[in-house]
């Protein structure tokens, strides 16, 4: 009754809170103006990242109960300061230094808590024990990339909400297996705010972003998902979970295959251009799938669908297959990913040309059709 309560509750407030913000956000006019490398035609209210802020902090009160180590006193700070900077992002403007400043920021707090310090490898690649500096270096690399690779990944209708909710769903299984109810009921939470804020996000009419306010907030939490699964107690990982320990780095990682590998192939391009990696363009995968002709709602559900898929297949592989097969089997898919996308960007070019033709003449065609239909109206013809 809890899970449900957490559930319903998160969803209402998220729900209701939305229509809101985008009340507020056009009368004020703080609209969302598309540009050249924007997948939205139209101006378009943003901020829905408010939504999961007021969310998130409201579910905390019901938590208090399950935190007893007072996790939460460390995720608040860290989470206020995402939310007022990524605030200011969607308003001005910031640059990568200042967002990279707050996002270090927010690190700090969780790995300050002795729950986040990842203390062994547990066997992964014959690592046991580490050394405490290397072990926060580690997990601030990590958190950093986690929470820059869901931004980045919300770049059309849907994408960012349903990718969270599928990596949502994986760490709430792996949780509620582990019985670790704190992260177990805030995982939950998050699939319910994601699951009412898609609704807006997917409507023709009431159509709202969560813009950076959002995707820092998502991309935190899950961050803190991913952290606190590196650290669990070795002997509730071999005895409840179906994977044995030694794999459990790689299935951190695997758990969120479409924003790392997204993120990975796009830097890389940028830096092989001599162009800065947080420099903005369209060769994300979501991009390359909207210019070969599918819509926003199928590009985001072939997404969605091969993340969960492939953690799933991922996660039975390494209940029984050794470590050794698993990176040689990612490396292959890793390969054989960044060969097909890299021959579809290098084709770009022309599939945007014939993008660009089919769209105009589809647009002389309703022009000529819409002037004859005024025509008949008028007693023309």
């Amino acid at each position: 009754m809890t899970a449900l309560g957490l559930f319903i509750g998160a969803f209402l407030l998220t729900y209701i809170t939305i229509p809101k913000i985008i009340g507020v956000v056009r009368y004020k006019k703080l609209l969302d103006e598309p540009n050249k490398r924007s997948s939205h035609i139209s101006v378009t209210p943003t901020l829905g990242g408010v939504a999961f802020y007021f969310s998130l902090m409201f579910s905390f009160f019901f938590l208090k109960d399950f935190d007893q180590s007072k996790i939460i006193y460390h995720i608040f700070p860290g989470l206020t300061i995402l939310f007022i900077f990524g605030l200011k992002d969607d308003l001005v403007v910031l640059s990568p230094l200042a967002k990279l400043g707050a996002q270090f920021t927010a690190v700090y707090f969780i790995l300050a808590h002795p729950e986040f310090q990842i203390n062994s490898l547990n066997g992964f690649l014959g690592y046991n024990d580490i050394p405490t500096y290397i072990a926060i270096l580690i997990s601030a690399f990590l958190m950093i990339v986690v929470i820059n690779a869901y931004n980045l990944v919300d770049g059309i209708d849907g994408l960012a909400a349903g990718i969270g909710i599928a990596i949502s769903a994986v760490y709430a299984s792996l949780f509620y297996f582990l019985e670790i109810d704190l992260f177990f009921y805030l995982s939950l939470i998050l699939i319910a705010t994601l699951a009412a804020f898609l609704r807006y996000n997917l409507s023709p009419n009431k159509k709202i972003f969560m813009g950076d306010t959002g995707s820092l907030i998502i991309g935190f939490v899950l961050s803190i998902f991913t952290i606190k699964l590196l650290t669990v107690n070795d002997q509730i990982i071999a005895s409840d979970l179906p994977f044995v320990i030694e794999n459990l780095p790689l299935v951190a990682l695997v758990i969120l295959i479409v924003p790392l590998f997204d993120t990975a192939r796009v830097f890389t391009i940028r830096i092989f251009n001599k162009r800065s990696p947080f420099s903005a363009d369209r060769n994300h995968l979501h991009h390359i799938l909207i210019d070969l002709g599918l819509s926003h709602v199928q590009a985001s559900i072939l997404l969605v669908l091969f993340n969960l898929l492939f953690v799933v297949l991922f996660i039975y592989m390494a209940g029984t297959s050794k470590q050794d097969f698993l990176i040689l089997f990612l490396g292959i898919m890793a390969l054989a990913m960044i060969y097909l996308f890299y021959r579809l960007d290098f084709s770009m070019s022309n599939l945007r040309k014939k993008v660009f033709f089919r769209n105009k003449k589809k647009a002389i065609k309703n022009k000529i059709t819409a002037v004859r239909k005024n025509s008949r109206e008028k007693g023309f013809f």
